[in-house]
């Protein structure tokens, strides 16, 4: 499975397509950590763009799941951003929005990014 990713300043940002299952959950999780271990090690961002993503099932929650678990312990973060409207519903239903923050847009999800990187007075 291939995951476009784009570089933006300190967050990597992932195009995620099609529809997440158990039939492909497996490589999606193998394409994932790369991107997850890269992240944590960095102390970076991982921002997923959702807006091309039609379905994702429980078996593509999961790999979500361990991927924001994994950069927790570290100073990497996780977000989601321009879920279309069953996504979203699937991401909310599933409580999802408590575990990643949830944007409406990948310029919304980068600005509050940028504001968090920023030094405080």
């Amino acid at each position: 499975m291939q995951l476009p990713a784009t570089l933006h300043g300190e967050v990597l940002t992932i195009g995620l397509s099609g529809r997440i299952n158990h039939l492909n959950a497996s490589a999606f999780e193998a394409a994932m950590t790369p991107h997850v271990a890269s992240c944590k090690a960095s102390g970076g961002r991982l921002l997923l763009d959702l807006s091309q993503l039609e379905y994702i099932s429980s078996a593509g929650l999961r790999v979500l799941m361990i991927a924001a678990k994994k950069l927790l312990p570290g100073e990497g973060r996780m977000a989601v951003a321009a879920p279309q409207p069953v996504v979203r519903e699937i991401l909310e239903i599933s409580r999802f929005n408590l575990v990643f923050p949830l944007y409406e847009s990948i310029d919304v999800a980068l600005a509050v990014f940028a504001a968090a990187a920023e030094p405080r007075p």
